[in-house]
């Protein structure tokens, strides 16, 4: 396995990947010796470089590293904002279970220290006629497992 390949692996993982490393034009990552187009947050760091440092306009700087103007902006905003960590990947989607709030979940308590045989399935049911909130059983499922899994941790 070479370098290359295992850089490119480590970047996966990390998700800062760049899925079209391909589409980089700038003549300094064709090289290959120390700019490497498959690495995002360097492509992204140098797009915003460019503009301010070489004075590209925006457009020009993020076609030539083959991302959007959108991408350029956020990536801006990102930088401004946090330092080059804001141009590290982030999580999409939801961070966590944002239907089972805590009004929820004590609902959910309530009900398993009633029965504790109910299932997820009936309490979804239950949520959504008393509570009209429509939640899937597995989302239950895995905030009990959560739950259970905070009693059980030692204390620090």
């Amino acid at each position: 396995m070479t370098q290359r390949n295992t850089k490119a692996e480590r970047l996966k993982a990390l998700k800062s990947l760049n899925r079209h490393p391909e589409r980089v034009r700038a003549p300094w990552f064709q090289t290959g010796t120390f700019f490497d187009a498959q690495d995002l947050v360097q492509v992204k760091y140098e797009m915003l470089r460019h503009v301010s440092q070489d004075g590209a306009s925006k457009a020009e700087s993020a076609a030539l590293f083959g991302l959007s103007r959108p991408a350029f902006y956020q990536a801006e905003a990102a930088l401004d904002r946090e330092g080059l960590a804001g141009l590290l990947p982030r999580q999409r989607g939801p961070k966590g279970a944002h239907k089972l709030t805590a009004q929820i979940m004590s609902f959910i308590e309530r009900r398993q220290a009633e029965d504790p045989g109910i299932h997820a399935r009936a309490l979804a049911r239950e949520i959504k006629a008393q509570l009209k909130l429509s939640v899937h059983p597995r989302s239950i499922e895995r905030a009990l497992a959560r739950k259970k899994k905070l009693r059980t941790l030692p204390p620090r």
